[in-house]
């Protein structure tokens, strides 16, 4: 099989071009594994705790006598680093994180060694399905799933109850509550205009998509008349309910709904975050260790948790975050890095990711999560959650920030119908690869 090893350049307005070359028709060749090596293990932003990473050193220690080194990198460059590092076999790190809607494109330009014949030691039909199809590429493995979070949705207990209103059971009426709740100096509902990854949820819950596929070739599906029920509802709630600014993107939104330090009331009476959020979230007190910080005590008689619901009752799908894990095709240490793995999809591992709030990849390890209204939430809202599509080119379209810009203009009152047109011209340019 001839795979193209692109040079993914993430532009910073509108366009990320899949280019250069060096093609192969093998997988990486493997080095002999015989203790000792030193590697480098890129991880994506802080959701990886310090503890798992002491954890991971010490073992990989432990296991090879070698030295693992962990570099954070920050999400919102880690797309042009991946592509500058990954194809130089001098400065590429040799395991590395990505973010679950980067994968299809970094497999299919052959990133990332071939892993197929660790996939059952890892885990095989345990791990998390759709995060294993996106790593996979003709029938073999690339990329395996590392945690998976799903978003669902915090409230202020104390200020739907003041306002009279108990848990929606359908998406219409979590509309209509959150629009209740905005005064002019809170928002019923935060959540930032350019906020696609939180705005998909409204055009999932309809049936719509961002794009589709027939046969091997992707299509923006932004004008899908599901797609606009949704986005029309979304741009509703944005508006009667929202005082985020139109141009806020990814954001903090726990901030918001915390109780504000000048006037003692929240800034935000609902928001959507991933589960992990709810370590932020809370009623604040001085940090013991640093008294110019704060740290959030979470408070069941103040704030509580649901999943959005859907149209129909039950659980709306909402973006399924978390990552993928892989090895660079041009490390020199391929087996040192596959010794890495086989620690981090251990046992001891896996659990230590549920006790930490993040969703272990291999789901016999989900109970590590727990029982709590936390835990609940995560796996209800997890079991209907959905990926971006599986499309060659996705990661151009999300580093192009046209997702962000659609959705910005989309909620800042412009005519859905014409915007999806343009927008699914401009997607279509780059879908595909």
């Amino acid at each position: 099989m001839n795979r193209k090893f692109g040079v993914v350049a993430a532009a910073t307005a509108a366009l990320l071009v899949l280019g250069g070359c060096a093609s192969t028709d093998t997988p990486a060749a493997t080095d002999e594994f015989t203790g000792g090596k030193d590697i480098t293990f890129w991880v994506m932003g802080g959701d990886t705790p310090e503890a798992l990473r002491d954890y991971l050193k010490t073992e990989y220690a432990d296991a090879t006598g070698g030295t693992l080194t962990i570099e954070q990198q920050d999400w919102s460059d880690a797309l042009s680093k991946l592509t500058t590092a990954l194809p130089d076999a001098e400065n590429t790190p040799d395991v590395v994180e990505i973010g679950n809607t980067w994968s299809p494109t970094f497999t299919t330009v052959g990133a990332f060694s071939d892993i197929t014949d660790l996939h059952e030691e890892l885990g095989g039909d345990k791990l998390l399905k759709s995060f294993v199809d996106v790593g996979t590429v003709d029938g073999a493995n690339y990329a395996e799933p590392y945690y998976f979070g799903s978003r669902y949705i915090f409230y202020r207990k104390d200020v739907w109850a003041a306002a009279g209103l108990s848990v929606p059971t359908t998406l219409e009426e979590f509309n209509e509550s959150v629009a209740t709740l905005k005064t002019a100096g809170q928002s019923g509902f935060y959540i930032g205009g350019e906020d696609w990854r939180n705005g998909v949820s409204w055009i999932f819950a309809n049936g719509g998509e961002l794009a589709t596929v027939d046969g091997t070739t992707w299509s923006s599906s932004l004008s899908d008349p599901k797609t606009i029920e949704g986005l029309e509802q979304l741009q509703a709630v944005y508006t009667d309910a929202s005082l985020a600014p139109v141009t806020e993107a990814d954001s903090t939104p726990w901030v918001n709904i915390n109780n504000n330090a000048s006037t003692g009331a929240p800034e935000a009476a609902t928001i959507i975050a991933p589960g992990w959020a709810h370590w932020s979230i809370g009623d604040l007190t001085p940090d013991p260790a640093d008294s110019t910080k704060t740290v959030a005590t979470w408070n069941d008689d103040v704030f509580g948790v649901f999943v959005l619901p859907g149209v129909d009752g039950g659980a709306a799908p909402v973006f399924a975050g978390g990552s993928n894990i892989a090895i660079s095709a041009a490390s020199k240490n391929q087996s040192a890095s596959r010794e890495l793995l086989k620690i981090i999809f251990s046992e001891e591992y896996q659990t230590l990711l549920g006790q930490n709030g993040l969703g272990p990849a291999n789901l016999d390890y989900a109970s590590a999560l727990g029982d709590d209204q936390f835990a609940k939430a995560l796996s209800e809202s997890a079991a209907n959650s959905k990926l971006t599509p599986a499309a060659p080119g996705w990661a151009a379209v999300e580093g192009s920030g046209l997702l962000e810009e659609f959705f910005g203009k989309v909620n800042g009152g412009g005519d859905i119908t014409a915007l999806a047109k343009e927008y699914d011209a401009k997607i279509d340019e780059l879908i595909n690869g």
